[in-house]
Parts: C-alpha cells; structure tokens; sequence
C-alpha cells in the first residue's frame, strides 16, 4: 500500500533561496528538454518520399530524442552551465522523468484511447517542486531523522510532524514544493501488505450516494449532507483582495504581497474543501460496507451555466478520495449506472418525467418522495444487481420513514440532516 504524508518545513532564508533558484534552473532545463523533443517531432513528421501540406525545417535530422538521451547530455549541460553542478543529479533526473511521462501521455493514448494535452513550456514559477528519489538509504539525497528533514546541497531544516509516520511503512521518496503560505514535503510511504476489501457475502450495510448541487448527497437511507459552498461564501473576501491586487503596480514588490495574499485565500478554500470531502468519506465507511455512487460526465456538467457551483462542489475529488478512504478501510465503493435514476420510479420501475425545479418525485404507485432520495436508491438498486446482492432498499415515505441517527464526527452533525421533517 502507498500512502503520502504532507509536512511543513521550517527551513532558513538562504535555504528558501537555494530552493528557488533550483525551481528556476529546473524550469530552464525543462524548456529546453521540451524544445528538443518538439524539434525532433517536426522534423521527422513527414515521410521522406511524400511532401508536407505545411512547411518543414529542413537540415539534419537528428536521433530520436528520449529521456535516455537527454539524461546522457546532462554531462554537458553542467560542463556549459556550471550552476547546475549545485543541484543534486536525482532532482534533474526526475525533471526529465516527468517530461518523458508528459510527452508519453500526449503522444499514446491510454487504455481507454484518451490522450493527455500537448506539454507547454514553463514560465516563471511553474514548477515549484522537485524529488528526492532515495530517502534512508545509501546515497540517499534525502534523510528524515526525528523532525530533521537533511537535503544534500540544501542542508537540515525542521519538519513539522503532525503526524507520526506509520509503522511498517518506508521512506520511498521526498517531493520538496512550494506553496503560497511556504515550504512543504511530501513523503511516499510504501507498505508491502495489500489491503484486501471485505468479502461480498459478509457485506452487511450498504447505501446509494446522489450527489447534487441543492444537497451535496443525499443517501438511500434518507440521509442529506449539506453543501457548505466554501467558494461562494468567500467570494467577497476574493473579489476584495483581487481589486487591491489589480491597483498595484504589475511586477513591483506589493504587487507580489497582494498576489500572495490571493494565493493564500485560494489555498485556504481548497484545504476546506478537501477537509470536508475527507469528514464525508469517513462518514460513509463508519456506517456501511458498501458504498455505491453514481458515474457523472463532471468535464461536460462544468460547461453548463452551473459550472461555478458544480467546480465548487468538487464531485470528482471528492468521489476519488472516497474510492481511496474505502480501498484503505477494506470497505466497497462501486461506480453505477447514473442514466435515468432521477426518472425512474425506485418502487414500480415506472418513468415519472419531470424538470430539474422538480424536487419531489411522485408516482402513480403513490410514492412521494424526495427526488434525490429516490436517485440514491436507484444507484444501489443498479449496483446491487451487478454484484449478485439482495438487501431491501427504503420504500419512501409511503413505507417507511428514515430514523435520524446519531454520528460520530461533531464538525459533520450539523451538515447531515433526515430528508424527511
């Protein structure tokens, strides 16, 4: 199992400068790794016995260019440019890796016949990070002992640790980056157990999730999750500092200070975010060994007029880190079928058409009940048929009314409400 834990780091103004300017240089060498590759690429594009549509360079081709290459040049480039003897060798190796992953990502598709974007040069800034591959070990660039982060070229600065590092877990590799309110370490954690989930014949809970912008879920069992809206509560407080912001004099040295005081509000809403998506998840796998949600198209919803409210509710993130806190806890999260669970009756089957103002789902079978309630139900009806299980779903207000229950996460108690009176 793989887990990465974030820490603070406390290191000295020279070695905040030291790691900048290796961002700097590294964003330097990634531009120019990235030139070579394009170079290459439209110089061998055309076929040597056919015409381009479009004019080429013509001069000598070159070998083809790879990470293999470009890893054998870095010889040279310190021997042009001697600032990069500074930088520890590892670091500008993983550079080229992720240029290499970039470039692969764009070019192959995957298994599903995606590709990924063009990779674009870096301007100033960009890359704010760069890895330590060997942690604890023999010519290691990095060691962690106690709250003692050591780097090689860099020096010992202090970790903060909130949080003890599991035991049985080891050191794999050390991500040093940047962000708006200072210097951060990420730690790969490697385990060799494998958590392995829950066997299906002694799964004995289990709930369908709707997600939705009026609640953020609402679950089979008649249960809602408020949606707190972190961006829309703050917008104000951003509107403000991005008008202090554009006041200032692009380039100087307040305008840099504001600039940073917007990045830290952003920084401070995505860390509330991600907060309450992980209470959320955890909530989940306390009271239910299988979880099932619905699969939504959330690239093609955020180019709605709701794109604001669907980007702020953060579905996606939110679905990934409850498939994660799932996998961890040996508990099921299973992706269904989302077509039709709004129209679709969760008693008789029926389909009961109706219009997104319509938050109450009524049929002929006399049914009522709340629309999303009836999507959850769906979404683990559809689920529960895939996997072979027969657990008796809530019937609506007209069978059965939900039981308001007791949970253990206080910051949680007051977003969780009944969906019924």
């Amino acid at each position: 199992m793989l887990l990465t834990y974030q820490y603070k780091l406390n290191p000295t103004p020279g070695q905040a400068a030291i790691m900048a300017l290796w961002g700097e240089l590294l964003r330097r060498h990634w531009n120019y790794a990235l030139g070579q590759r394009l170079d290459w690429l439209r110089r061998t594009r055309c076929q040597i016995d056919r015409c381009s549509l479009v004019s080429e360079p013509i001069g000598e081709v070159s070998e083809k260019v790879d990470y293999y290459t470009q890893a054998s040049d870095l010889r040279t480039t310190k021997e042009l440019f001697p600032e990069y003897k500074d930088i520890y060798s590892d670091c500008q190796q993983q550079n080229l890796m992720r240029l290499d992953k970039a470039w692969k990502r764009w070019l192959l598709p995957d298994k599903n016949g995606k590709r990924g974007g063009m990779p674009r040069f870096k301007k100033r800034g960009d890359i704010c990070s760069f890895t330590f591959p060997r942690v604890n070990c023999p010519k290691a660039g990095a060691t962690l002992t106690g709250n003692t982060l050591k780097l090689s070229r860099i020096g010992e600065m202090a970790v903060v640790l909130h949080r003890s590092i599991p035991n049985g877990f080891n050191l794999k590799q050390a991500t040093i980056l940047h962000k708006a309110d200072g210097w951060y370490v990420s730690l790969s954690l490697e385990d060799g157990t494998v958590p392995e989930p829950l066997p299906v014949d002694a799964i004995k809970s289990v709930v369908g999730i709707d997600v939705g912008l009026e609640k953020f879920l609402a679950t089979s069992d008649g249960q809602a999750v408020q949606i707190p809206q972190f961006y829309r509560k703050a917008q104000k407080q951003l509107a403000r500092q991005q008008r202090q912001l554009s006041r200032k004099q692009k380039g100087s040295n307040n305008y840099q200070k504001q600039a940073n005081r917007v990045a830290k509000l952003h920084l401070h809403i995505a860390r509330q975010r991600k907060d309450f998506h992980y209470q959320v998840a955890h909530w989940l796998c306390d009271l239910y060994d299988l979880i099932a949600f619905e699969h939504l198209n959330i690239k093609g919803l955020a180019r709605t007029r709701l794109a604001k409210s669907i980007l702020d509710a953060a579905w996606g993130a939110f679905l990934n880190i409850l498939q994660a806190v799932a996998v961890k806890r040996g508990k099921w999260a299973i992706e269904g079928d989302a077509r039709g669970t709004s129209i679709e009756c969760s008693s008789c089957g029926e389909r009961v058409e109706k219009m997104l103002k319509d938050r109450v789902h009524s049929c002929c079978c006399g049914l009522v009940i709340d629309r999303d309630w009836n999507s959850g139900i769906n979404i683990l009806n559809r689920v529960q048929r895939t996997l072979g299980l027969a657990f008796a779903g809530c019937g609506g207000l007209g069978v059965a009314l939900p039981v308001k229950q007791h949970f253990s996460i206080v910051r949680l108690e007051a977003l969780v409400t009944p969906l019924c009176g």
